[in-house]
């Protein structure tokens, strides 16, 4: 569905993506990178389970939802790559970063 432009070159970066190395383009976008390597999906509803994958590719659906460097819920059409970057799928519903405060203070 996605290409690159014919003739373009750019820079590349290598960041994992659920535990694999890939390379993406510098100016790419997380979205685009797991695009350009061939993963369709980035998550999973918190509802039914179905894999779910980037949509609008601006920002407005939130389709695109991933954790990048341990930070769920981060928009992956909205994030730049970075050299060294670790992108996971996120599966299901994430906890809000208070609830996870809790949680480990409670243990």
């Amino acid at each position: 569905m996605f290409r690159r432009m014919p003739g373009v070159r750019r820079e590349t970066v290598q960041l994992t993506i659920d535990g694999r190395t890939v390379a993406a383009c510098t100016g790419d976008t997380v979205a685009a990178a797991m695009f350009a390597n061939g993963l369709e999906t980035c998550r999973t509803s918190p509802v039914s389970g179905a894999a779910r994958a980037p949509y609008c590719m601006m920002g407005v659906c939130f389709e695109c939802l991933v954790v990048i460097d341990g930070v769920g819920n981060r928009q992956g059409c909205l994030v730049t790559v970075v050299d060294g970057m670790r992108v996971e799928s996120q599966q299901g519903a994430r906890a809000a970063t208070s609830e996870i405060a809790a949680d480990t203070t409670a243990a």
